[in-house]
């Protein structure tokens, strides 16, 4: 039987004990585990007995193997049997140990924060719909707009801002040429702003095949140690002058680039798919506030732990995301200047207010006795499945032992729509005009 002692900050000690006999047998299992690793002058490796193991080498040899075989099954039993939510790495911390004595220990952990739910029904909350306009269907026509444009080379003059240049360039500081500071057939957009201030502008007035030196100066805040502050001399060679051409918008160009003959229906399209996406990131936004009050009126001891846990995930996601893109977060880290520990140091509030919350829908939902129907573990099961190209069937087989995941994500969903239904919609607040200065 465990002896369980509840503690401040959410600590629970773990009081156990384990019997002559039984340690007795962990020992056992430990040494027929491990026999094969001793070796005693007179036997074969792993043929010597086990009482002689014990005077050759001491029993504290096997009590590694042995702690196991004791605390796991204990403690796994005193966790169900208490119904304790750990959420911490267990500390074992043992009192007596021997052959002779057994085993007395206490297992400390912590455990999820018990939370104090103020108002989550009811509440108020800003919602903000933005509604297309005029202005937003024609920005988006230009856009597309842009997108089907063709380059067109230009003849007859030199470069002007707004024009798109092949060039081939190499940088040199101090007469040496750096790394990264050469390429060929590179394509530059004149008052695009992606190069060292001062190198675009110095291109516009040149003509095609003409070379050219051009000098600036890198930025102080420059990403490279070398190149701060330096000023660099560019060998250019101007191989062509570019101009983006643009099709009319008529009936045609709805035709070529939509499903519909005209252009008015292109754009009654454009004004239903913007008006959709209003309307849905304006009930985003609303979930969101909602559920910012909801915890905002909750109280919660957070355990350090778990916001030490949550920065990890955080860490682990954007990793993620980087080597997806071919680039790993300790590069990035290194080139924005920043180490891991100040990267951690600036996700955690983030990472408390993502605990906070997940704690607080949790204790929402078992207050509204919200629950994963079976029919709700088949549609989700579905929409997994054909993400997968899994059949529905062969993916809650895998999960059959294990849906817990999927349980958690359902009903934190579906508390995050009750909530947001019961809520009430307020206008937003204006924007706190500036005050102006009075004349003097």
């Amino acid at each position: 039987m465990a002896s369980i002692e509840k503690k401040d900050n959410n600590i629970v000690v773990i009081s156990l004990e384990a019997s002559q006999e039984e340690f007795k047998d962990a020992m056992m299992k430990s040494f027929n585990k491990n026999k094969n690793r001793f070796q005693i002058p007179g036997f074969r490796k792993g043929k010597a007995p086990y009482k002689l193991v014990k005077q050759y080498y001491g029993e504290g040899v096997l009590f590694d193997d042995a702690i196991d075989f004791v605390v796991n099954p204990a403690y796994a039993a005193a966790v169900k049997e208490n119904n304790l939510q750990v959420v911490s790495r267990p500390e074992l911390d043992i009192q007596e140990i021997g052959e002779d004595k057994g085993m007395k220990y206490t297992v400390t952990v912590t455990v999820k924060p018990e939370v104090e739910l103020g108002q989550y029904e009811g509440v108020e909350a800003e919602y903000r719909y933005i509604a297309p306009t005029d202005e937003t269907v024609e920005a988006e026509l230009k856009r597309q707009q842009d997108r089907n444009g063709r380059m067109v080379p230009v003849e007859g003059r030199a470069v002007e801002n707004g024009d798109t240049v092949t060039i081939d360039y190499e940088g040199f500081v101090d007469g040496v040429a750096f790394e990264g500071g050469k390429a060929e057939g590179y394509d530059l957009k004149i008052g695009s702003n992606s190069f060292i201030p001062g190198f675009e502008e110095q291109l516009i007035g040149h003509n095609v095949d003409e070379e050219f030196p051009i000098t600036v100066t890198f930025p102080e805040e420059y990403h490279s140690e070398d190149l701060k502050g330096k000023e660099a001399t560019f060998q250019i060679k101007l191989h062509a002058i570019k101009v983006k051409e643009l099709p009319e918008l008529d009936d045609d160009f709805a035709k070529d680039v939509s499903e519909f003959d005209s252009l008015d229906e292109y754009k009654a399209d454009i004004l239903k798919t913007q008006t959709e996406q209003a309307e849905k990131s304006a009930q985003d936004r609303f979930e969101t506030e909602v559920v910012k009050a909801v915890c905002e009126n909750a109280k919660v001891d957070i355990p350090e732990c778990m916001v030490d846990t949550e920065v990890d995930n955080m860490i682990e996601e954007q990793s993620y995301r980087m080597r997806s893109q071919g680039i790993a977060l300790e590069t990035y880290l290194q080139y924005m200047g920043q180490t891991m520990d100040e990267y951690k140091a600036g996700l955690r509030t983030m990472a408390e207010s993502r605990v906070k919350s997940s704690l607080v829908l949790e204790a929402c939902g078992k207050a509204m006795n919200i629950e994963a129907t079976d029919a709700d573990i088949e549609e989700e099961a579905e929409k997994i499945a054909s993400q997968y190209g899994m059949k529905k069937e062969d993916f809650l087989e895998r999960i059959k032992e294990n849906d817990s995941f999927l349980r958690d994500s359902i009903v934190g969903r579906k508390t995050v729509d009750a909530l947001t239904s019961k809520a009430k919609k307020v206008e937003p607040k204006e924007e706190p005009k500036k005050e102006e200065k009075a004349e003097e």
